[in-house]
């Protein structure tokens, strides 16, 4: 954070709202919709066996590790047929899931800290995920996005942060990347040239750091980062 900052880019899963609660959520939806079009599927795989068949899928597919979406949609699909059910499904399905998943539940303070930054700075998401702005009803706030699963490149890989500050027209060091992770964010960030800020609410280990090229600023909620920025 310094005088040189005209843009803010954001992770979403985690830093605006929780993530894990977000998906269980969505893997009940998709359960429900499975007992009443793909009863076989449903009776053999319980919520939490759909998670455990989409860890499946990432382990056996490497190179889908960028695209959430596809893995989730071909774990349902070998759900489908491993119960004996219609593969065709796993479309619809998905769907079903995707629309749950951007049915989020907002931190306490992030959207009030996001209007006071957007007043003030362009805000771009950089995500890892395939939160989708409309959905979560963001899209007025931000300027736009840039997503692994859309770019086929993913967080801390320096081009990902490059590309969003392309969008934004703004040399790296003007731009401010906030995030939970502090390798994906503010490792990623301070790696491609941007100044980077840790949000940090308290949950989880701190061990374990990432050795990092450059200061960078830590804060317990995203109201503090607007005060700090004089928002």
């Amino acid at each position: 954070m310094n005088s040189h900052t005209i843009a803010l880019t954001f992770d979403l899963d985690d830093t605006l709202w929780p993530i894990w609660p977000t998906i269980a959520r969505a893997e009940v939806r998709l359960h429900e919709w499975l007992s009443a079009h793909a009863p076989a599927t449903a009776g053999r795989y319980e919520p939490a066996a759909l998670r455990q068949l989409r860890d499946e899928v990432a382990a056996t597919h490497p190179e889908w590790a960028h695209d959430l979406g596809t893995m989730r949609r071909e774990s349902i699909r070998l759900g489908l047929s491993r119960a004996g059910d219609d593969p065709s499904l796993a479309e619809p399905a998905f769907e079903v899931f995707f629309e749950a998943r951007q049915q989020v539940v907002f931190f306490e303070d992030a959207r009030a800290a996001l209007e006071r930054l957007a007043a003030r700075y362009p805000l771009f998401a950089v995500t890892n995920g395939n939160s989708d702005l409309e959905r979560v009803g963001l899209a007025s706030l931000f300027q736009g996005s840039v997503s692994a699963h859309g770019v086929g490149i993913a967080k801390p890989d320096a081009r990902i942060f490059h590309l969003a500050c392309q969008q934004l027209q703004c040399e790296p060091r003007q731009v401010l990347h906030v995030g939970d992770d502090l390798r994906l964010d503010v490792a990623g960030a301070l790696d491609a040239g941007l100044q980077a800020v840790w949000l940090h609410r308290g949950e989880g280990p701190e061990g374990g750091l990432p050795v990092l090229s450059a200061p960078y600023r830590r804060f317990g909620d995203l109201l503090q980062l607007a005060d700090a920025l004089g928002c």
